[in-house]
């Protein structure tokens, strides 16, 4: 079935339907909900509180769009509430280790590189809300600039230039605290 015809049934009640598209949508929600919001109690709340949402709001929903930057754009706004009524800001980011596993793991490497995640979500966090955002859904989500665009409600024009600042601002963190993660890279 597509994706089309999977909202279309589940916009008619059909909860098989809505199951498939939860499980095949579930994980990218998930991400971005614990990146914004840094744990993983909290994401899977509001996670669970997006499908809720999304599900309520079914039949607005615009068919000719694809649905993960609609969905996606609720869990940014769901978290950002949740963000600002509790004041946490992003305090126990995802491991970008568990992001994308690696075949074979050499413990050396292994090491080294969780070292250098650990200084990026470092780096990351020094960042303001709306330039972790931008980074985040582009970069660690892999989405397109036009379903990062649907996902911010913006235009594409508009994510290319706050990703531009975004990644001058985190460049700019990067050599001025954490300078030798910067050698290192110049180094490859």
């Amino acid at each position: 079935m597509t994706e089309a015809e999977l909202i279309e049934q589940a916009g008619r009640g059909d909860p098989e339907a809505w199951e498939i598209i939860v499980r095949h949508e579930q994980e990218a929600v998930f991400r971005l909900c614990y990146l914004l919001v840094g744990n993983a109690g909290d994401a899977e709340d509001v996670a669970q509180e997006t499908f809720i949402r999304a599900y309520r709001y079914l039949e607005r929903f615009d068919r000719t769009r694809r649905l993960r930057p609609w969905l996606l754009g609720i869990a940014a706004h769901l978290a950002g509430n949740r963000r600002r009524t509790w004041g946490r800001y992003l305090h126990h980011l995802g491991r970008m280790a568990r992001l994308v596993p690696e075949e074979t793991i050499d413990p050396e490497q292994e090491t080294v590189r969780r070292a250098e995640a650990q200084t990026l979500w470092q780096a990351i966090r020094r960042l303001e809300a709306s330039d972790q955002e931008i980074i985040y859904l582009r970069y660690f989500l892999e989405l397109s600039v036009d379903e990062t665009a649907e996902a911010l409600q913006v235009a594409d024009g508009t994510v290319k230039s706050r990703l531009s600042r975004a990644v001058g601002r985190l460049r700019r963190v990067m050599q001025h605290e954490f300078p030798h993660f910067m050698g290192r890279m110049a180094d490859e």
